[in-house]
């Protein structure tokens, strides 16, 4: 009996550690070869290899060089700074509204959290067209300030909803009581359940990060000025021209974007798993 629960045991983990493996490399396998391709000589990614035979920091060096339509370094500066400031303006915005949704008995709350739930089910590439539209109204074509508030906009719905269920899991006495001892809602919110809520706040923290540094579709349809780009519209321009493209140049551009994100990660990591497993225990 000992004998085929302990075979039982190990089929389980091989499994398990079969489909781990397996996993890493479908992620490491491409990040493996846009890292070799970005230390290749040459602009193809015909003649690169997985490990370079004539390694080449050439292609890091060329992303140092401007010209009339090139501004890499700026580019990189303006997608930071998208970043950085959406990150902290959804964190802010998207924590009151969880409080409030979580904590407060109003007309129209539930209501409210459907709505949430279906607006996660429209992509925001659908609104492209009034998107310009509205650009053009209030004269901020090629304006970080509209990408902010829309990359801020749209991370509100599902990380309000996460972030009230991560509020919900904290029991209300914690309020009750301070509210005995004199406290304020808005104390008992930034100073009992804002630290109590790290490891959601690290989870909204990262998606409002990550989320305009990959997008393309609404940054191009704003930024129109070679200077406004962010890093998605510019280094596209590097593999969009046929006769000129340069696929190397492009994988160094990749690699250097993903630092910062890497970065992020890291100062994120201890409170972001906690976060992703229970945001949504209860609703």
């Amino acid at each position: 009996m000992k004998k085929s629960i302990a075979k039982g045991r190990i089929i389980r983990l091989t499994v398990t550690y079969a489909i781990l493996i397996l996993v890493s490399l479908i992620i490491l396998y491409p990040l493996a070869w846009t890292i070799g391709a970005s230390f290749n000589p040459g602009n193809s990614l015909v003649s690169t290899s997985l490990i370079p035979k004539n390694p080449t920091l050439s292609h890091y060096v060329e992303l140092s060089k401007t010209s009339a339509t090139f501004y890499y370094f700026q580019w990189f500066l303006n997608s930071l700074k998208i970043s950085l400031i959406t990150m902290v303006l959804s964190v802010f915005l998207v924590s009151i509204t969880a409080y409030a949704f979580s904590r407060f008995d109003f007309h129209g709350r539930k209501n409210g959290l459907v709505m949430f739930l279906l607006l996660q089910m429209i992509p925001q590439f659908s609104a492209l067209i009034a998107i310009f539209v509205l650009a053009q109204m209030l004269h901020l074509v090629n304006s970080h300030i509209l990408l902010i508030l829309i990359y801020t906009g749209g991370m509100i719905p599902m990380n309000t909803y996460l972030m009230k269920g991560y509020f919900d899991s904290i029991p209300k006495d914690l309020d009750e009581s301070a509210k005995i001892d004199g406290a304020s809602n808005s104390r008992i919110f930034w100073q009992i359940l804002m630290p109590l809520a790290k490891p959601m706040l690290a989870v909204v923290a990262m998606n409002g990060f990550t989320g305009p540094l990959g997008d393309f579709a609404i940054s191009s349809v704003v930024l129109r000025e070679p200077k406004s780009y962010t890093l998605p519209i510019g280094l596209y321009n590097l593999i969009s021209d046929k006769m000129g493209a340069s696929y190397t140049t492009f994988a160094a551009g990749a690699i250097l974007i993903s630092i910062p994100i890497a970065v992020v990660f890291v100062l994120l990591q201890k409170n972001f798993v906690t976060g992703l497993t229970q945001g949504g225990t209860k609703g």
